[in-house]
């Protein structure tokens, strides 16, 4: 099993940035690939972007080029930069992986961006 834990939410005006983190612990030397997800008041969860083990990723277009998701293995941990953020950005942002076919999700933390 897998547990994932995000951290670094906040408020931040437009225009600023934020770095989350998303710590892994459990069964870690299987994790390949980690997304970080987001859903806001009264809309579906979105993927905002993905990383592979081989550090390959992937964003959505309304974050590319401001969004860098990075990781560090040795510390289990992946980085989600967000910068020159908008109200729009304001969600919950989860982190994700799948393992054994199972999803794991963290408990997720708040963004909110002030126009």
């Amino acid at each position: 099993q897998v547990q994932l834990v995000e951290s670094g939410g906040g408020l931040v005006q437009a225009g600023g940035s934020l770095r989350l983190s998303c710590a892994a612990s459990g069964s870690t030397e299987s994790i390949n690939v980690i997304g970080w997800y987001r859903q806001a008041p009264g809309k579906q969860r979105e993927l905002v972007g993905s990383i592979s083990s081989g550090g390959i990723t992937v964003y959505a277009d309304t974050v590319k080029g401001r969004f860098t998701i990075s990781r560090d293995n040795a510390k289990n941990t992946v980085y989600l930069q967000m910068n020159t953020l908008k109200p729009e950005d304001t969600a919950v942002y989860y982190c994700n992986t799948v393992q054994n076919n199972l999803f794991y999700w963290g408990q997720g933390t708040q963004v909110t961006v002030s126009s």
